[in-house]
């Protein structure tokens, strides 16, 4: 367990102590037991390091507001046992923090490997969403969910007891942190910056993989200078619990032979001394599947365009259109601005300036109490319509189901029964909605 702080990060070492240091990052959801298929042959060239999300695999629940936080905690954490340089791979929500190391702190990734990972991950909807089912229902909806996200249906039928060691990996995460997690997944956007890694890049993908599959790898890979793609068949979003003979292969391969040399004379690799580890349940054994060929291809980076340095003050516009965007979802905002023509987009253009750029932006109340106090006066007002909009933005800022109903009562003793009762309808056809868990 680290010691480092602020909120540091649970790891563990594994390997020769005067080896280069190799990091796994984990999935979302996961613990660092997902790569125990790997560790044994990584272990041999490098000192591995893994590390558990907080809250994820009884590390200590201490919520992470943005991947950038990650990544800052991952960089405490190493400080604090003299480990300068390194090796990383990541596994989605972990290939989103070896993106932001490399994209901020160049001069400590030696080589990268992003597995199941994009430079967006769906849609910020889906995973506010994802973060007002947990809030309502709790992880156990998500949790019987996930095997059908992480594996392909044929491996999960063969592996009974790998799919349910998936589902308890969920289960026991802490919900607040999975919710943090969620949102930092929604903000989390590199598509612009995508060709400033300078590192060299392996970008692995499943061949089955519906969540960020090929398509997302490619979309890398032709971002990234130095960049390779390889999709392993078979293999679905966990790819190297799926698939562990052919990502370990992979990953051997690179890091063996894309290992960049430090920026200065000092290659600031340190060795670690070893690190006593709790007793933790592993991975069930898994029989070791023949290496799959592999696809592997090389294409040619994108140039990425510079946003155009703006003087003075800034335009609230764009810092507005952020934050409707994540208070009110891109679908919602996109719906709006398409259908406004010449006639009502100066509306909409003045709506997101200063509705969402001077007044919901500003630092005074944060966004949960601007719910509160929008979702009282849309009562009094009796606009139906944006109370349905602003109840389901209220689900997104964190109020609870309960905590809606209690400002509908508030506002029933204000504003008049006949007005709370429309309201009452109105937010509790929304909040079924949006809470019930979708199979």
């Amino acid at each position: 367990m680290s010691e480092t702080p602020p909120n540091p990060l649970q790891y563990r070492f594994d390997g020769p102590e005067d080896a280069p240091v190799l990091i796994l990052g984990p999935s979302l959801g996961t613990t660092w037991h997902m790569w125990d298929r790997q560790v044994p042959e990584l272990a041999q060239q490098w000192r591995v390091f893994r590390f558990d999300l907080p809250g994820h695999g009884g590390a200590p629940a201490h919520p992470a507001g943005s991947v950038s936080d990650l990544a800052e905690r991952l960089l405490v954490t190493l400080d604090g046992l003299g480990v300068q340089r390194f090796g990383y791979a990541g596994c989605a929500f972990g290939g989103a923090i070896g993106v932001e190391l490399a994209l901020r702190h160049p001069e400590r990734v030696a080589s990268l490997a992003l597995i199941a990972a994009s430079p967006r991950f769906g849609t910020a909807d889906e995973f506010r969403q994802r973060g007002v089912i947990v809030r309502t229902n709790g992880l156990d909806p998500i949790a019987r969910t996930s095997p059908d996200r992480w594996f392909t249906s044929g491996f999960a039928a063969a592996q009974p007891a790998i799919t349910e060691w998936a589902v308890q990996m969920v289960r026991t995460t802490d919900p607040g942190c999975y919710i943090a997690a969620c949102e930092a997944l929604a903000a989390f956007d590199v598509r612009a910056e995508i060709g400033l890694v300078g590192v060299p890049t392996l970008v692995l993908a499943g061949s089955d993989d519906q969540v960020t599959g090929p398509a997302e790898a490619r979309t890398l890979v032709a971002g990234i200078p130095d960049s390779r793609l390889a999709v392993v068949p078979g293999a679905s979003h966990l790819v190297p619990v799926e698939q562990p003979a052919a990502v370990t292969d992979l990953l051997v391969h690179h890091f063996a032979t894309a290992w960049q040399p430090a920026y200065d004379s000092v290659t600031g690799q340190t060795a670690v001394p070893g690190v006593p580890v709790r007793a933790m349940p592993t991975m069930p054994p898994q029989p070791l599947q023949p290496l799959q060929p592999v696809a592997v291809a090389e294409i040619a980076p994108t140039p990425v365009l510079q946003p155009p340095q703006v003087m003075g003050r800034p335009d609230p516009y764009d810092a507005g259109l952020k934050v409707r965007r994540e208070v009110l979802g891109d679908a919602h905002v996109d719906r709006a601005l398409s259908q406004a023509d010449d006639f009502a987009g100066h509306f909409q253009e003045f709506v997101t300036r200063y509705a969402w750029g001077e007044v919901w932006d500003r630092p005074g109340l944060d966004r949960r109490t601007r719910s509160c106090i929008t979702l009282t006066a849309l009562v009094a007002g009796g606009h139906l319509e944006e109370l349905a909009v602003h109840t389901r933005a209220a689900l997104r800022n964190g109020l609870t189901p309960d905590e809606i109903r209690e400002v509908l009562l508030q506002a029933a003793v204000y504003c008049g029964l006949p007005a709370a009762n429309a309201a009452f309808k109105v937010a509790q056809q929304v909040v079924l909605e949006e809470t019930t868990p979708t199979e």
